[in-house]
């Protein structure tokens, strides 16, 4: 009962405070991907759509509406003709009616934030993007708006190669805040404006991703973005990209030498170079600090000041955290490439976003520092190695929580094995629910939204943290480094992770995916039997491992062993005795020591998810 009560806490705390740039006077500098020798043999086989996008959008702050051109060139570095594109309407789902709406309503456990609430906004309330008109090339274009899809025919093909020009004209209102991006949020911020225009949906090797917009997260196309906004000349705006004319619009620049004009409105000019996404947010009340990392990035924090005096100190203890933060993840993932990096109160928890985070502000410490540090890492995990979030979330939120955990136990001085055990915890409460679904489940189609976020956030930690134990520590520092090296501003897959370790450690990994991500498969191994110096292990689940396990004699003494898992077709670098290989089809595996055995104890640090640790010892 405790396991599942701590569970069910966390899982609500996850779900309340997590999902999961300027740089003046100077010109913006286009990351490339890092070159590494493998970096022309991927390019020979791997392929990505690119957009750069030219946008005028124009916001009344009165209404909540605002208007839009949006000039986007399409490259189609595909090997196939494109028939029709899709773009996504996000802000549609904000209706009462829409898939998000009903499916809130008849989940069984629906998302705090939402319930009912869409149903219950009004015409003036509701989100909604309006496409006027579309062309290709100067050709005007049929197009169908269904849910938060546009369905476009286009009036050419698309070839292999080819660059298209698509002009719109669209109108949009924004929502009051509900998830993620909207007006008027709890905390009073003004505008979040996440996933707010047309955006172009994305085309892989597995097709086009037009996925409704249901609940769950983004697969966006690569490219630049040019933005320009006219808003009312007291806000204050933050968001993706570097800002070409902080002279002209001053807010939040105080060291600035300011050309304010006497017209009602700013038109802020962002530029955006080798992202996947543009957001923004903007206030009237917002402060505007920065903090320079070292070597690194500048950061900016936008956050409101009319919160209390002791929430507004947070804000300034948590710069110098965030540069260490910042430190941390470039040292033990790859240096992250942008110039920018801005904090913004503004969400309804914490969500990732290009060169930014949208966050709740009005915590204590330890939550503002908590979301901070796992909306930062994942600027590496998703938007620089961009996952698909919707088939392979595991991937962002699994590696992100990981990441976030072990940089604020090393700032902090604290045992990542506390945090650690926890995750894990949460991990076996969701195998004993009978809820479980396999990580491969689309993250629309999971039964209950708490499955979802536990297979996303904690499972996803699990596989990550157990793969250290199957690899070994250097092998997977190495991993993750490589992995950043060699998928950064690309789409990688969890066969292409997994293809990573296999280099790494040269062993034989498959099984370890296949059964982790697309099973629900658990691991049960035990000690069977103890007959003097001979010893019989079982394997009880049907998920495989390799076996670290100590030996303590009768004469106090203790023996480390390491039996490989036969088809990793190798060994990780280990101290410990190498003994004969198990081969998973035989569910016993016995041998003998030198000397007679007192007890045995199987994964002695913990780290294999082994659901029935009571029968690891004997």
């Amino acid at each position: 009962m405790y396991r599942f009560l701590f569970a069910l806490f966390v899982v609500f705390l996850m779900w309340s405070c997590s999902s999961s740039k300027e740089m003046a006077g100077t010109a913006p500098i286009i990351p490339t991907p890092p070159q590494t020798p493998s970096t022309s043999k991927l390019a020979n086989t791997y392929w990505q759509q690119h957009v750069d996008y030219t946008m005028i959008i124009d916001m009344d702050v009165n209404t909540y509406q605002y208007k839009g051109t949006q000039t986007l060139v399409y490259t189609n570095n595909s090997p196939d003709v494109l028939n029709k594109v899709f773009y996504h309407l996000y802000f549609n789902a904000f209706q009462p009616g829409s898939e998000m709406d009903v499916r809130s309503r008849t989940i069984a456990d629906p998302d705090g934030r939402v319930k009912d609430r869409i149903s219950k906004l009004n015409p003036d309330e509701i989100g909604y993007i309006n496409v006027l008109s579309l062309n290709q090339n100067g050709t005007d274009l049929t197009y169908e708006t269904v849910g938060t899809i546009l369905e476009v025919d286009l009036a050419k093909p698309i070839q292999p190669g080819e660059k298209v020009t698509f002009n719109m004209v669209f109108e949009a209102q924004v929502p009051v805040q509900i998830r993620r991006s909207g007006r008027n949020n709890s905390e009073g911020v003004a505008l979040s404006m996440a996933q707010w225009y047309p955006k172009l949906a994305e085309y892989d090797f597995e097709g086009w991703h037009a996925d409704p917009y249901i609940g769950r997260e983004f697969h966006s196309v690569w490219g630049n973005f040019d933005v320009k906004l006219s808003i009312d000349k007291n806000y204050v705006v933050g968001g993706t990209g570097y800002l070409q004319n902080p002279n002209e619009v001053g807010h939040g620049y105080e060291t600035t030498t300011v050309k304010l004009s006497n017209k009602n409105k700013l038109t802020w000019h962002f530029v955006a170079p080798n992202v996947h996404d543009f957001t923004w947010a903007a206030d009237p009340d917002y402060i505007h600090d920065t903090k320079q990392v070292p070597g690194g990035p500048l950061l900016h924090f936008f956050y409101k000041k009319t919160m209390p005096s002791a929430k507004l100190n947070n804000w300034k203890k948590l710069q110098p955290k965030a540069v260490e933060l910042m430190q941390f993840y470039s040292k033990h993932i790859g240096p992250y490439p942008y110039k920018q990096y801005s904090v913004i109160q503004g969400g309804d928890g914490g969500m990732e976003y290009g060169m930014c985070t949208l966050i709740a502000g009005e915590g204590e410490f330890s939550g503002l520092f908590g979301v901070t540090a796992h909306e930062m890492a994942h600027s590496w995990f998703q938007f620089l190695l961009a996952t698909n979030e919707l088939t392979n979330y595991w991937m962002d939120e699994g590696f992100t929580e990981y990441f976030g955990e072990l940089a604020e136990c090393h700032i902090f001085n604290k045992p990542f094995e506390k945090p650690t055990q926890r995750v894990y915890d949460i991990y076996y409460y969701y195998v004993s629910s009978g809820n479980e679904q396999p990580q491969t489940t689309h993250a629309d189609r999971f039964n209950f939204n708490q499955s979802s976020a536990i297979s996303a956030y904690y499972k996803g930690y699990v596989f990550l943290n157990q793969l250290d134990y199957v690899i070994g520590h250097e092998n997977f520092e190495k991993t993750i480094k490589s992995y950043f090296n060699e998928w950064a501003f690309k789409h990688p897959t969890p066969n292409d992770f997994i293809r990573i370790a296999e280099k790494v450690s040269g062993l034989e990994l498959d099984w370890y995916l296949n059964d982790w991500t697309r099973t629900i498969n658990t691991i049960d191994y035990g000690v069977k039997l103890v007959e003097g110096n001979t010893i019989t292990l079982e394997r009880i689940g049907l998920m495989p491992m390799p076996i670290d396990l100590t030996v303590t004699y009768t004469d106090g003494s203790t023996q480390d062993f390491y039996i490989p898992l036969q088809m990793m077709r190798g060994e990780k670098p280990t101290k410990a005795t190498i003994i004969p290989d198990w081969a998973w089809a035989y569910p016993t595996y016995s041998f003998k020591t030198s000397k007679a055995v007192q007890s045995i104890t199987i994964d002695p640090k913990g780290m294999m998810a082994d659901v029935n640790k009571s029968n690891n010892k004997k």
